[in-house]
């Protein structure tokens, strides 16, 4: 099972470099809404079988064109909603960097909880459950491998990529997940695969998300849920 990990599109808050957290109605931009439109080109001719979003705006926005060219109606998921930065959402991220709080964020992430919101480990746990269980469920409806997007944030995306790389939480500041950018994941029985991260050019390259061979341990290669020793060999 793959997941795409896409960031939305860049939004007004991301301009007005404010920290939008769950305020109500914060859209896309002019660049946002182009790279939108841009998802069509860059994944809209993979197989995805399903998109699974935040409830916020601008990650409804961001797979509006994807949603339309692919048929597919998205799952709104509340567990793959924004961080809830309480009494910091709307500020000015100028202003913010002058809080005590703001250094805990950069060194020791896993500690910070935010005045009159949540902290990042549950933020973590809570994104990280959806993704999984999305995961299973979607595999279980589909008897296999299914590629398949979820429209989340940015701290919310690095905390799941932490997840998956077997990092601490407090590596996430390490990881990139810039607007309209693609994190790709694979999951096994065993242990998470990422095959991307941070992709914002063009087209995906679809062998990287193409799923293992079924017959891979017949004819004496490794078998797909095992990583090869040495690199791969592609």
């Amino acid at each position: 099972m793959t997941v795409l990990l896409l960031r939305h599109g860049r939004s007004t808050s991301n301009t007005a470099h404010t920290l939008a957290g769950r305020s109500p109605g914060v859209d896309l931009d002019d660049r946002g809404r182009e790279q939108a439109q841009a998802l069509v080109e860059r994944i809209g001719g993979l197989p995805i079988r399903a998109i699974v979003r935040s409830p916020m705006l601008r990650c409804g926005r961001t797979v509006e064109p994807l949603a339309a060219a692919l048929g597919l109606e998205p799952v709104l998921e509340e567990r793959l909603s924004e961080v809830d930065y309480g009494s910091w959402t709307g500020r000015k991220l100028g202003e913010l960097v002058k809080e005590p709080l703001w250094a805990v964020v950069q060194q020791q992430p896993s500690a910070a909880v935010f005045p009159d919101g949540e902290g990042l480990a549950g933020v973590q746990a809570r994104a990280v459950s959806a993704v999984r269980e999305h995961d299973r469920r979607l595999a279980d409806e589909h008897g296999g491998d299914v590629l398949w997007v979820a429209c989340s944030h940015g701290d919310v995306i690095k905390a799941v990529l932490a997840d998956a790389l077997g990092s601490h939480l407090d590596s996430f500041q390490r990881i990139n997940a810039d607007p309209a950018s693609i994190s790709v994941v694979r999951y096994t029985p065993f242990r998470p695969f990422v095959i991307h991260v941070n992709h914002t050019g063009a087209a995906l390259n679809a062998a990287l998300v193409a799923p293992p061979a079924k017959d891979a341990a017949q004819d004496g290669a490794v078998p797909a849920d095992d990583a090869v020793v040495g690199g791969s060999t592609e």
